[in-house]
């Protein structure tokens, strides 16, 4: 493994666990105080979109540019991802927070995902076959803090979207 992936590696390792503490205290806030209310009213589609835009970009980067082959549940993280980013992009330019639900459908799932694979990946036994498509679900590409792999990155990333979807929707509803 190159020095430049090693790197980005780490960097994306601290990202993951910094948007994990971020959505633990939006998640606070929202059955708490709402401090953050006026902010994610104001910021909240759109830091889903450039959440949403990164983490595809850097899944095309790693595949395309790096070469390293998704698996079947890589792919099938990506069906979750990859939408979202065109509902989030139309919710700005729209002005629409009721795309928040269909983010939170596509959410939903792809955690769910991604935890399963988190679960290969620590050495879990494989209880849903694999769709392998030319990669191994179980392979590691990342392991950093001895914890951190790319499907817990994804996780990540769908936990804070769906903390930030239901953040919208009951606000908005409210």
């Amino acid at each position: 493994m190159s020095d430049t992936v090693q790197t980005l590696n780490f960097i994306l390792a601290l990202g993951g666990i910094s948007v994990l503490l971020v959505s633990s205290i939006i998640l606070v806030d929202l059955y708490t105080s709402r401090e953050f209310e006026k902010i994610i009213k104001v910021w909240g589609m759109t830091a889903g979109f450039l959440f949403t835009l990164g983490s595809s970009i850097m899944t095309l980067v790693y595949s395309e540019g790096f070469g390293f082959i998704p698996c079947g549940l890589c792919w099938t993280q990506r069906v979750f991802l990859y939408p979202q980013v065109f509902i989030l992009g139309m919710a700005i330019f729209y002005k629409e927070k009721v795309a928040a639900r269909y983010g939170l459908l596509l959410s939903i799932p792809g955690l769910i995902v991604a935890l399963y694979q988190h679960y290969l990946q620590m050495g879990g036994n494989e209880f849903i076959a694999c769709p392998t498509s030319g990669g191994d679900c179980a392979k590691r590409f990342m392991f950093e803090f001895g914890f951190v792999t790319f499907p817990l990155l994804s996780a990540f990333l769908f936990g804070f979207m769906i903390v930030l979807y239901i953040y919208i929707l009951k606000t908005r509803t409210e």
